[in-house]
């Protein structure tokens, strides 16, 4: 069952916790923050976010707690790509995100795969980190 008032906490986060979180996210394993561009605004948006490679760190997967219809992956798909800032990677265009339903959360460490669970996260953007040539050609 969805979290009940996600809309709700989602809003929340975003007027609340977001800029609390922003400048500490730097410091936080895995967390850092996706830069995005609104699809009908056209202006930048910046959302602090876990994210978790893949075994090759040729992919970054974000769980998503709000569900698929949250504005930044409805944000990222609409644009093909967004990126990724943190401490631990530094700047990292992805491209070609995609929606993956995962019951098994197979992506994710054994004890966030439990957390998840618990919370019945089951869907996922998975997105490719661009080679340099990628990144500047898509610019």
């Amino acid at each position: 069952m969805p979290l009940p008032f996600a809309r709700q906490v989602a809003a929340f986060n975003r007027r609340v916790t977001n800029p609390i979180l922003g400048p500490i996210v730097w410091y936080l394993p895995r967390f850092g923050r996706v830069v995005h561009v609104g699809r009908r605004s056209g202006r930048q948006y910046v959302a602090p976010m876990l994210a978790f490679p893949s075994r090759d760190k040729r992919r970054l997967t974000f769980a998503l707690t709000y569900g698929p219809d949250a504005e930044w992956v409805r944000n990222a798909l609409a644009a093909g790509t967004c990126v990724f800032e943190s401490r631990w990677s530094g700047r990292l265009r992805l491209v070609d995100p995609r929606l993956i339903h995962d019951p098994q959360r197979r992506a994710m460490p054994w004890l966030v795969r439990r957390g998840l669970g618990l919370m019945q996260v089951n869907d996922f953007l998975e997105a490719t980190v661009a080679s340099e040539a990628e990144a500047t050609a898509r610019r």
